[in-house]
């Protein structure tokens, strides 16, 4: 009590930065999180959730319209606007439609036409990607990394250049470095604006070369996580994956980042401390994945402080529980660090 009032929760802006599985599920339990009026702040500290896109994938429905059609791949678009609207049970379902038969129709999801026939109507990307989600109702904001036509290229251990998101996982070798074609490539003015009105920067879970670093190359993009004065968070993966980190541990997952951006970004980790069943385990290994091993001390020679927790859900495969974990970043991030109103 102060004054004989009660404080306030703070207010927070929050940046989400990645793709793939692993921030659609960190937006799912964030948006619960999200102030729609002023008033609301008590039980919904967050006032804007803004989340960064990488859209640099090559295959499958998203791969195919972008060769045919000259679109950003929407996919993982897609599956951010689901995280975050309002009625997963219903639009969400109908964005996530896939269609299992019909020439020229097979593989595609409808969300992802739905993005590619407003991109053509309204002539511009971002701008499809604002009326979508005003069409979901989405808890947040969703920017692509850049709308430049941006593909990823590897040099592998052997010294061998292979390019192509899709490629580079299957090439089944070391990547020794990645780096963005064409070299420098202009972010989305609104990705920086809001990094930079942040008060919380949340990177990952996702896959290191695939959906976090593809942002962070962006130019501008780690420069501005690393003047901001916001509290930056790396979220964890769960999981090493074959034919990006093999043999990883948490910290080689930082000192990648660190390597290709040549900026420390983080102040904090956050990782769970749940061991995964065996049952599972075996099955993971025979696909080449381990659990990722939690090397605190290493991780502290990078200046990083960590914060553990049980975040693993399991049921069959290996995810985080996005309730669990967007409850931990808010107590500790919000309630326990961010600036007071």
């Amino acid at each position: 009590m102060k004054n004989g009032t009660q404080q306030r929760t703070p207010s927070l802006r929050v940046a989400a930065i990645g793709g793939g599985t692993g921030l659609s599920m960190l937006l799912r339990g964030l948006k619960h999180y999200v102030a729609r009026r002023r008033q609301e702040t008590d039980r919904h500290p967050i006032s804007d959730l803004a989340a960064i896109v990488t859209v640099t994938d090559d295959g499958g429905s998203s791969g195919r319209l972008r060769r045919e059609y000259r679109v950003l791949p929407p996919g993982d678009i897609r599956n951010c606007m689901v995280a975050l609207s309002q009625d997963e049970a219903l639009l969400g379902r109908l964005f996530q439609y896939r269609f299992h038969a019909g020439r020229g129709l097979r593989g595609h999801s409808f969300g992802n036409l739905f993005l590619t026939a407003l991109s053509h109507v309204t002539g511009d990307f971002a701008e499809a990607v604002k009326v979508s989600g005003e069409v979901l109702a989405i808890r947040g904001r969703i920017f692509p990394a850049t709308i430049e036509n941006v593909s990823l290229e590897a040099v592998m251990s052997d010294g061998k250049i292979v390019s192509g998101e899709t490629r580079i996982v299957k090439s089944g070798k070391k990547i020794r470095r990645l780096r963005l074609y064409p070299r420098h490539v202009r972010p989305l003015p609104e990705v920086l604006e809001a990094i930079a009105q942040a008060n919380l920067i949340l990177v990952g879970p996702g896959s290191l070369y695939t959906s976090i670093l593809p942002n962070l190359l962006v130019s501008g993009v780690a420069e501005a996580i690393a003047a901001s004065s916001a509290t930056r968070v790396y979220i964890a993966n769960l999981m090493t994956q074959p034919g990006e980190t093999e043999g990883y541990s948490l910290a080689d997952h930082v000192r990648a980042i660190y390597r290709h951006t040549r900026r420390k970004l983080f102040d904090w980790v956050v990782a769970s401390n749940q061991p995964v069943s065996l049952e599972v385990a075996r099955r993971y290994s025979s696909r080449g994945a381990e659990p990722v091993r939690v090397d605190i001390g290493e991780l502290q020679r990078t200046g990083v402080r960590c914060l553990l927790d049980n975040l693993l859900e399991e049921h069959g495969v290996v995810r985080h529980d996005s309730v669990r974990l967007s409850r931990l970043l808010i107590e500790e991030f919000v309630e326990r660090h961010a600036p007071r109103d």
